[in-house]
């Protein structure tokens, strides 16, 4: 436990990030739960247990959920071509749900950096029309169908009207209603508003760095971040313009008890069968492994299978993770940007996985 907490406070103490949270659990019990640094550098608020982050694409996971229990219904079949539930689908017609939570569709992945806005926008935003516009410029798809592994978040997008024509329900309320509510959650806890402004940790992005010169390029530094604050530059309060792609917000101990229950045998949320489903690695049509399964990426550490998922993007990164056979699980979350999957998780994990 030393050398871990050792690595969790080098990260705050060597500037890295103005605060850490991170939890290594089983279906029942966290056996190891770490809380670190600021959630506020200019007014020193320390983060603690009660300390939301944005989640962003972690977010995927809960969409790929979505999908399954609507397919353990009988609503829907995975391997139904989208066309069949979006009829104005842009790409190719045999494009099925499948190839959408696969990311292996082709369809682009325009840069995301400029996909959010502010507080201040949120009651006028119109995600539909925003995402309409985007799909329209970018109607060419990268490869065919499950021909290779591409990641898209407008995939995602469509997946989540997917899930708005089938259920009757706005993405935001089915996830809430079918997912967050079914494990006891409050909006205080998980959600995709910012609950209270207090407790949320401010984003933050390193001053002295190379992509803070280039930050500007993507955003409007001014509507998005304030003054710099011992060495950071803070994010103004922001939502994401896809939540099927990246919405959440919330607490790693919210992530937590949503990977236990998937850890568990009866789990509350999908039956065991899709569950499996979800975390079987996808190969491509000439049979080549594509490091992905049902939203979630495949890995590997010290011997021991995992799927994980990362989720990033401006001031703020974190890393989810299960390990089907171990029955265990582990979550980090930071309150700095993050644009790649780091697999941050090797670094500490490798302490408790043998």
């Amino acid at each position: 436990m030393k050398e871990i907490e050792t690595e969790l406070r080098k990260q705050v103490e060597e500037h890295h990030t103005p605060s850490i949270q991170y939890a290594f659990f089983d279906k029942d019990h966290i056996h190891h739960r770490y809380s670190f640094g600021l959630a506020d550098v200019k007014n020193v608020i320390e983060a603690n247990a009660q300390t939301t982050y944005h989640g962003f694409s972690t977010t995927k996971t809960f969409t790929a959920v979505a999908i399954l229990q609507l397919a353990e219904q009988g609503l829907l079949d995975i391997h139904d071509p989208v066309i069949k539930y979006i009829p104005d689908f842009l790409y190719a017609p045999t494009t099925t749900i499948r190839h959408l939570l696969t990311h292996t569709a082709g369809i682009p992945n325009p840069i995301p950096l400029s996909w959010i806005h502010p507080l201040s926008e949120r009651e006028t935003f119109d995600s539909d029309q925003f995402f309409n516009a985007i799909m329209a410029k970018n109607k060419k798809v990268k490869s065919g169908p499950n021909e290779k592994f591409s990641y898209s978040n407008l995939g995602y997008i469509l997946l989540g009207r997917v899930i708005e024509i089938v259920s009757g329900l706005p993405y935001e309320d089915y996830i809430s209603t079918h997912i967050i509510n079914r494990l006891g959650l409050g909006p205080d806890q998980l959600g995709f508003e910012i609950y209270n402004s207090r407790r949320n940790a401010t984003g933050y992005h390193k001053q002295k760095s190379f992509s803070n010169l280039i930050l500007g390029l993507f955003l409007d530094k001014s509507k998005f971040m304030g003054e710099a604050e011992d060495g950071w530059k803070p994010f103004k309060d922001y939502y994401i313009n896809g939540a099927p792609y990246g919405g959440l917000i919330g607490t790693a101990d919210a992530y937590v008890k949503y990977i236990q229950d998937l850890l568990k045998p009866d789990s509350s949320l999908i039956a065991s069968s899709y569950k499996n489903q979800m975390f079987t690695e996808n190969h491509t049509n000439n049979g080549k492994a594509t490091g992905m399964c049902l939203s979630w990426y495949a890995g590997m550490l010290k011997g021991h299978r995992y799927c994980h998922h990362a989720g990033g993007g401006g001031g703020y990164y974190c890393e989810i993770r299960i390990y089907p056979e171990r029955g265990v699980g582990s979550v980090v979350m930071f309150n700095r940007t993050g644009m790649t999957d780091e697999r941050f998780l090797d670094k500490i994990d490798q302490y408790l996985i043998k």
